[in-house]
């Protein structure tokens, strides 16, 4: 009986902490990523998530590069959010590519968490006005067109 009382008040005592309000505390990277999109504001930002492990990720890379490289001019800032725990793992990927976008590093995923990711890579695309209007999971080859059109659709004039 005393167990079966001491089990009831810590299945409450979990409920009651997991109902908690989440810290207010802003991570590095939470800090890093607002000061970016602040200084994108008025801009089309495709925010995307990686790890050094993804071997998606690997091939996404040269489209990204080459999605900032086009569109630039017109608008498009890409941001990269690396969720690897250890940094140097993010750094040995990243010496493969010529890379034209800023970099987040991420490793407790806090960035992450807070835009629910699926899989790996994700990517959102932001508005001009800052509302997420796209969101990709995983890079399919087959649908780069699809991927550029939503940006060619958010970089146009309004």
């Amino acid at each position: 009986m005393i167990k079966l009382i001491f089990s009831l008040f810590l299945f409450v005592s979990s409920a009651v902490i997991a109902e908690q309000p989440a810290s207010t505390t802003v991570s590095p990277s939470q800090q890093q990523l607002a000061a970016l999109l602040s200084q994108n504001k008025g801009k089309v930002v495709l925010l995307d998530f990686w790890a050094s492990w993804c071997s998606p990720c690997r091939r996404s890379f040269p489209w990204l590069i080459e999605m900032q490289n086009t569109y630039r001019e017109q608008g498009l800032t890409v941001i990269a959010v690396n969720i690897d725990v250890e940094r140097a793992d993010a750094e040995k990927f990243l010496t493969d590519f010529a890379v034209n976008f800023n970099i987040i590093y991420d490793p407790d995923a806090v960035i992450g968490r807070q835009y629910q990711l699926k899989g790996m890579p994700s990517s959102f695309l932001i508005d001009k006005e800052g509302i997420v209007r796209y969101q990709h999971t995983g890079f399919v080859i087959d649908k780069l067109d699809q991927y550029e059109q939503h940006i060619k659709t958010l970089i146009a004039p309004l």
